[in-house]
């Protein structure tokens, strides 16, 4: 076999494009002026494979000695079974894993979690959630780890936070349980921090904890009874203030505290009787209509009457500040100054649904659309995508009449309502 002319300093600088050999597998690769390459040919395993060396030319070539003993030195790899390409590849990927290392040191648990913070706070409902999330993770765990690499956090910190709290305040430590759980996953997903999630419960920690059902009752918002719903009203209707008018609205509406208080003038349409409330304002996210019976539409020319502005941002129920509506605790407070402690403004949602289900024939689905409740069960509620509001000015007729009515405690007999009975 021929030899292969050596290359000199100069024809490394003035050759011109093409591949020119230098022996031992080592090429300059010419693509123009300026342009020029080592590259390093050899075979493994059947095939021919290439190798850069880097440039030949410019303010950082590789001189013709240095590209000569960086082939030497990946032939004599070569011939001891290494393929210099794969070497390469996991030398490169090793440097990256020790950089994600180091980048991952430097990310403490409390810095990821206000990386998690901002990235999902966003789709938080409200102020009072993104703030129950910051103090209960700076009560109890940012103490404890939140100076320590994201990393290193495992089960036995983990457990140092929730041990102290799991029995007394169960709530709160299946709440703290869960949110570490989810900046850990942020975590991993970031390539902060690898392995299994120390914080996650099915298979885990359930392993270490007892189940929170089985330390504390669950516990019901506290309802009155429907047969009693009546004489309640007639004691609310006394109260003064627009605090006494929320509640009273959001009785006979069947709503959440927070879908009333938040209630705008744009909301509501007086003359087709209906309130709609925007998704962004539901719990499930998805909007809402409620039919508005003659009590609840007396109620909204109640406040109409007492309206200052034609913004239709206003609200309906204004506080004390009339731009904004009133506190998550006014109507709360309505029921402490009438003594009634034992009731929750949710607890009344509860009252209506045992009185549909209990005193009326309204279907289930239908009561359930009321309260807008996501059915559990996903296949039913593909079918139900209607949100039968005819049905529903019936139901809601019939609850704001039976509100109106004097409670008869002892009375449970089922009973369908109806606006007005037709003889036969």
């Amino acid at each position: 076999m021929a030899r292969v002319r050596r290359l000199s300093a100069v024809e490394v600088g003035t050759l011109g494009s093409g591949r020119h050999a230098d022996g031992d597998g080592l090429y300059l690769l010419v693509k123009g002026p300026e342009a020029a390459y080592w590259l390093l040919r050899y075979v493994h395993g059947g095939r021919m494979r290439e190798m850069g060396l880097g440039p030949a030319r410019g303010r950082h070539a590789v001189k013709l000695a240095e590209a000569r003993d960086k082939a030497a030195a990946l032939f004599r790899m070569h011939r001891n079974g290494v393929d210099p390409l794969a070497a390469r590849a996991a030398e490169e990927a090793a440097r990256k894993a020790a950089a994600q290392a180091e980048a991952a040191a430097a990310i403490t648990f409390g810095k990821c979690a206000e990386l998690y913070i901002a990235a999902h706070e966003g789709g938080w409902r409200n102020a009072k959630h993104r703030a129950q999330w910051r103090s209960t993770l700076d009560t109890y765990a940012m103490p404890l780890f939140g100076d320590l690499p994201v990393a290193g956090i495992g089960t036995e910190h983990v457990m140092r936070a929730l041990e102290p709290i799991w029995r007394d305040t169960p709530e709160t430590a299946s709440r703290l349980r869960g949110r570490i759980e989810a900046i850990l996953d942020y975590a991993r997903t970031r390539e902060w921090r690898s392995g299994e999630n120390p914080a996650r419960w099915r298979g885990h920690l359930a392993n270490l904890l007892p189940a929170r059902g089985k330390i504390a009752p669950v516990e019901h918002h506290a309802a009155l009874p429907w047969a009693e719903v009546g004489d309640f009203m007639t004691a609310l209707g006394k109260q003064p203030g627009v605090a006494a008018l929320a509640l009273r609205f959001a009785i006979v509406t069947a709503a959440r505290t927070g879908e009333v208080i938040g209630a705008t003038w744009g909301e509501m349409d007086l003359r087709a009787a209906m309130w709609t409330i925007p998704a962004e304002r539901m719990k499930a996210r998805r909007e809402h209509r409620v039919p508005l019976s003659a009590p609840a539409l007396a109620i909204l020319r109640e406040m109409l009457a007492l309206r200052t502005t034609d913004d239709g941002a206003a609200p309906i129920f204004p506080g004390a500040n009339p731009k904004r509506g009133l506190s998550n605790m006014a109507l709360t407070m309505t029921l402490r100054r009438m003594q009634r402690d034992d009731l929750t403004v949710h607890g009344f949602r509860s009252t209506f649904r045992d009185w549909a289900g209990e005193a009326t024939r309204h279907p289930r689905e239908v009561a359930e659309a009321a309260l807008s409740h996501v059915l559990g069960d996903k296949t039913e509620a593909a079918y139900l995508r209607a949100d039968f509001i005819a049905k529903r000015r019936k139901l809601m007729d019939d609850w704001a009449a039976y509100c109106l009515r004097p409670s008869n405690k002892g009375d449970a007999t089922v009973t369908t309502f109806r606006r007005k009975e037709v003889p036969a």
